[in-house]
């Protein structure tokens, strides 16, 4: 089964609901990106494999763990470790690659519950989603955290942002190789405590300033 790579950077109170709701056979890897709450030991407890990273970056974080991804059936998932996406939506996301019907799905976010996708963000990803219609011409709606893909492939598409353009090249990229690009619904629920990303309009700017660099 997939192995499932999970960047944090002090997650560590969303940590033990996200590891015990991990579906069956899905092998979580957790990179810790320099957390100082004790992610990464509270992580190693409760039986995930804790890879650190001391390259800050959301980018840098998900290299390091796609680098130690040796699942048997070659499938690698991503996943936030915020609590906000529901780990039993991965075997959505990764059926239709382990099935050979797909090479990337991307998890498109379904709101659940007041404050799970604030307006800033949700406007700054239709942007960015809107513009990855445009050039590649496949209808996603969205630039979702939770995916899937062969992780011996993804390692060779060349991927070099190491920050939050992450997510954006490696579906740039994928669609300029031809891959099979799917999209399926998943569930997004207030994150557990507060975002460094999406939950702050300084973090929202800083993720679309990195993506519109990949963009260019």
């Amino acid at each position: 089964m997939p192995d499932v790579v999970i960047p944090v950077l002090n997650e560590g109170a969303a940590l033990p609901g996200l590891l015990m709701a991990m579906p069956a056979g899905y092998r979580p890897i957790v990179v810790d990106n320099g957390s100082t709450d004790d992610s990464g030991r509270i992580a190693c407890e409760l039986g995930a494999r804790v890879v650190t990273e001391p390259v800050r970056g959301f980018g840098a974080a998900c290299w390091a763990g796609l680098l130690a991804a040796d699942a048997a059936d070659g499938v690698v998932c991503f996943m936030d470790g915020d609590g906000s996406l529901d780990p039993c939506d991965l075997t959505l996301v990764a059926e239709p690659v382990l099935a050979g019907d797909a090479d990337l799905v991307l998890g498109a976010r379904r709101p659940i519950g007041r404050g799970a996708w604030p307006v800033h963000a949700r406007l700054g990803n239709a942007a960015i989603a809107a513009e990855l219609r445009r050039r590649t011409g496949h209808g996603l709606r969205d630039l979702g955290p939770m995916r899937a893909a062969p992780a011996e492939r993804l390692c060779r598409l060349g991927i070099q942002d190491r920050r939050f353009g992450w997510p954006l090249e490696m579906v740039l990229l994928a669609a300029n190789a031809g891959w099979r690009l799917a999209e399926v619904s998943v569930a997004y629920a207030p994150r557990t405590g507060r975002s460094k990303v999406t939950g702050t309009v300084r973090g929202t700017l800083r993720t679309v300033r990195d993506m519109s660099r990949v963009l260019r």
